[in-house]
């Protein structure tokens, strides 16, 4: 019998500091009522003012624990966040071949919040060639977007990532320079826009607490537009609620209420 609780795989990797990664994940996930599966892709030593490392894990054996979970457990979303090296990028693509049709959401990781490159140009190919076309929804920045495309336009990156085979693009302006934060869903059929209050400072773990907020959503079944309204939502009522430990970045306060 099916459990009532909706199963969402997230396949991340290890921020110690609890900020980003595969904690803001199962932190977001337990918050709209779903139960968090995961999967590690890296280690990194980082703290909450840059990533300073990444220490993928070995391709055969991130594969063989993520089919194990797969073939056990009803999984009804999965949720990827950084990857880490290329050879992880094929190995999460041969898990998505398994999947089925359940949704995907992938918040494509290009840097770290204090401006460290985690992607090099092989990766960015490989998502190119393989996770976004498998991709349910993708949740890039305005930098991603125009790294993954080569474009300045965001209108235009949008457009290209939908010709790549994504139904789905919410594209956050957290990173442009207007007075408020302007985040648009792109779909085939047109484009929705979303104005939130800019806050002050920045935060650590913003981009995988959104993304696994819309993975959640649509694993208890909303439709896009209902999830991505509501997983901004949420993020932007965490960040707003967020606070300080350490010298760097502010923490994203998932705790501060039920959604």
């Amino acid at each position: 019998m099916k459990p009532q609780l909706p199963v969402v795989l997230c396949l991340s990797g290890h921020d110690p500091t609890g900020g980003a990664g595969i904690q803001a994940d199962i932190e977001t996930v337990s918050r709209f009522g779903c139960y968090p599966c995961s999967v590690l892709t890296a280690l990194t030593v980082q703290d909450t003012h840059n990533v300073r490392k990444i220490l993928p894990q070995r391709s055969g054996e991130f594969l063989e624990q993520a089919r194990t979970v797969l073939l056990d457990l009803p999984v009804d979303a999965v949720k990827i966040g950084l990857l880490g090296s290329v050879d992880i990028v094929y190995a999460v693509d041969e898990l998505l071949k398994t999947a089925g049709g359940i949704p995907v959401v992938l918040d494509p990781i290009l840097a770290a919040g204090g401006g460290t490159n985690l992607a090099n140009e092989a990766l960015i190919e490989a998502l190119i060639e393989t996770l976004i076309p498998r991709a349910t929804v993708l949740t890039p920045n305005s930098p991603e977007a125009r790294k993954l495309t080569g474009m300045e336009d965001l209108d235009d990156c949008a457009r290209a990532l939908l010709a790549l085979g994504c139904p789905n693009v919410l594209l956050t302006g957290t990173h442009e320079g207007d007075d408020e934060v302007i985040n648009r869903l792109y779909r085939s059929s047109g484009k929705t826009t979303y104005r939130w209050p800019r806050l002050p400072g920045s935060y650590h773990g913003s981009g995988c607490t959104l993304a696994s907020a819309v993975a959640a959503l649509l694993a208890r079944g909303r439709d896009i537009e209902s999830a991505a309204s509501e997983a901004q939502d949420f993020t932007w009522q965490a960040l707003n609620n967020g606070f300080r430990l350490g010298g760097g970045q502010l923490l994203p306060n998932r705790r501060y209420s039920a959604p």
